[in-house]
């Protein structure tokens, strides 16, 4: 079952990036898919994008829940199986935490260039 599950997570990932990048358009925002998670009875599957600049990230959130329908017909038209899982989007927060770790680090290091050893 878990082959099928991450089969599934990688087609829908697949799929529905392409139609994003095809059928929508997002001002001064670039939308990455970075992950999607199956339920474990295939209901559902949430979506992680990762929006730049993160100051897009609602409005990028509330065009996708609006166009969801829309996103899912396509989708069921590329992934032909009979219980599609629906679809869910969220941000992923992941590489924005990312980032602020680094610049932490890295002024750290400024401040402190030779550490004691």
């Amino acid at each position: 079952m878990k082959y099928r599950k991450d089969r599934l997570n990688s087609l829908i990932r697949e799929e529905l990036s392409k139609i994003i990048l095809r059928e929508m358009y997002f001002e001064n925002a670039l939308v990455t898919i970075t992950e999607v998670e199956t339920a474990d009875d295939l209901e559902y599957a949430t979506v992680n994008i990762s929006v730049l600049p993160a100051t897009k990230n609602d409005e990028v959130l509330r065009e996708l829940n609006n166009k969801h329908n829309y996103l899912f017909h396509f989708l069921r038209k590329k992934i032909r199986i009979n219980m599609l899982p629906d679809i869910r989007f969220k941000i992923d927060t992941g590489i924005e935490h990312a980032a602020k770790i680094e610049k932490i680090l890295i002024e750290e290091e400024k401040k402190n260039p030779n550490p004691e050893e």
